[in-house]
């Protein structure tokens, strides 16, 4: 193949996976609410979401129930095979299956529905076949209509798992969102890694403060600011007023575009005509996920922090993000 029949193919693999996401997206219907009200119910009664499915759908369910687990919703995979030789202790009349075939036919999936009928779980069945075995003996039925596969021969899973996944991520949403789960909560299942440090670390832990945190007064000049910022290796200086409350602040940018215009004597002027006053500031007690926010959104890589009060408590600077982890 020449690389444009290449990625003329990969075109349509990726045109077809997004058709089905579409006509998926398509079919959401009252069914989708009751399973979801089906799993609340299930979750407030002490139960958890069991997850299982074979072939490409196992791996599928396995990052359903990651999600799941990570956003609120207790949830664990069950291995079809590996049920029927003793994991099936894992599953407890309290507990809700989602079970995932696409055909609905496959052996393994089947096979293990009459022992779970006998520990006494409620079964939601999703399916692309609606009057397959599995369909037939499950109490919710998620039908998924996704048109063809974007395999040449319409056999290799491929647009019906992206559809699957798609509705997992959907229905992990509308519970933590219905379950009332908040930031923090995530930060408790994210305690690792950067999405954790994010949650977990608050601005009082990431902040300059001491001799790294350059705070000035009115009176002070850009020569005052310059040398305070090469001393603390800061990239600005906060200017304050007599009760230490923010007024301003001057960044490394603002002295090279000062410094463009030589003639205008830029070292002797005051900070207050140069500096940005009210500059945008982060509170004392904010989460860092708020911090990156901040800069993402407002292009700026120096954050002052201000206590209650509007008093200069210290500085962020983005560079320090990285060393942190936390970006």
């Amino acid at each position: 193949m020449t690389n444009d029949e290449m990625l003329a193919r990969a075109h349509e693999v990726i045109a077809t996976e997004i058709d089905g996401l579409h006509k998926t997206d398509a079919g959401l219907d009252a069914t989708f609410c009751e399973i979801a009200k089906a799993i609340l119910t299930t979750l407030e009664q002490g139960g958890k979401l069991v997850v299982t499915g074979v072939g490409k759908n196992i791996h599928v369910g396995e990052k359903i129930a990651a999600t799941m687990a990570s956003t609120g919703t207790t949830a664990v995979l069950l291995n079809p095979v590996q049920a029927m030789h003793g994991d099936l202790g894992m599953v407890t009349e309290k507990d809700i299956v989602l079970a995932i075939s696409f055909s609905g036919e496959s052996d393994e999936v089947i096979r293990l529905l009459p022992s779970l009928r006998r520990i006494g779980v409620k079964i939601i069945g999703m399916t692309g076949n609606k009057t397959s075995s599995l369909a037939k003996d499950s109490d919710w039925v998620y039908y998924i209509d996704c048109g063809p596969e974007a395999c040449p021969f319409n056999m290799a899973p491929t647009t019906s798992t992206t559809a699957t996944l798609a509705l997992g991520d959907a229905l992990a949403m509308v519970l933590l969102e219905a379950r009332g789960f908040k930031k923090e909560n995530f930060a408790l299942y994210h305690p690792a890694g950067a999405i954790g440090r994010a949650l977990l670390f608050r601005v009082k832990d990431i902040m300059r403060t001491g001799d790294r945190l350059v705070s000035l007064t009115e009176s002070a000049t850009v020569q005052d600011a310059v040398v305070a910022m090469t001393s603390a290796k800061s990239g600005c200086a906060c200017v304050v007023d007599a009760a230490g409350k923010l007024l301003g602040i001057f960044t490394d940018g603002d002295l090279r575009r000062l410094l463009s215009d030589p003639a205008s004597a830029p070292m002797a002027r005051k900070l207050t005509e140069v500096m940005i006053h009210n500059p945008i500031s982060v509170s004392l007690g904010a989460l860092a996920v708020e911090v990156l926010h901040i800069f993402e959104h407002h292009k700026v890589d120096d954050l002052p922090v201000v206590d209650a009060e509007g008093c200069l408590v210290g500085t962020i600077d983005i560079q320090d993000l990285p060393r942190m982890k936390i970006l």
